[in-house]
């Protein structure tokens, strides 16, 4: 019964949960998000690039704006590059951030928070072969 589940699962989308967190351009005009990394029952963490200016910007995202702030964080650094780590932490009603980091042709380091949730993703979106969702590339 389970292989037949998964068998009639594949190739079907399933829309993203009422209320859950969306990238809306945050991070300004010229960006486009590259990537994102899911914060279970709580939010994203959002990664954007801006080709024009070479820079990346980073997210954090609750699901809801509603309620009281959470610690929220969001943070970027050239992969391994401790020196060029932005980050922004605090109590937020709806995100963290933005925070920007110039590395174009560079890979990063990113991740944030959301109440003591904490997601990160190391050495992805290197150069120019970056696709919605993975690992590398811008």
């Amino acid at each position: 019964m389970t292989a037949t589940a998964l068998v009639a699962g594949v190739g079907t989308s399933v829309a993203a949960p009422a209320g859950a967190a969306a990238y809306n351009q945050e991070c300004g005009t010229g960006y486009k998000q590259v990537n994102q990394i899911p914060i279970p029952d709580r939010g994203a963490v959002f990664l954007a690039y801006n080709a024009a200016t070479g820079k990346n910007c980073v997210v954090t995202k609750r699901n809801s704006s509603t309620g009281s702030p959470l610690w929220v964080g969001s943070w970027l650094q050239r992969d391994k590059d401790l020196k060029s780590k932005q980050e922004q932490y605090g109590f937020f009603t709806s995100y963290s951030g933005p925070v920007y980091l110039d590395a174009r042709s560079k890979c990063v380091d990113w991740g944030g928070e959301i109440d003591g949730y904490v997601v990160a993703r190391y050495k992805t979106n290197c150069g120019t072969l970056a696709v919605l969702g993975t690992e590398h590339g811008r």
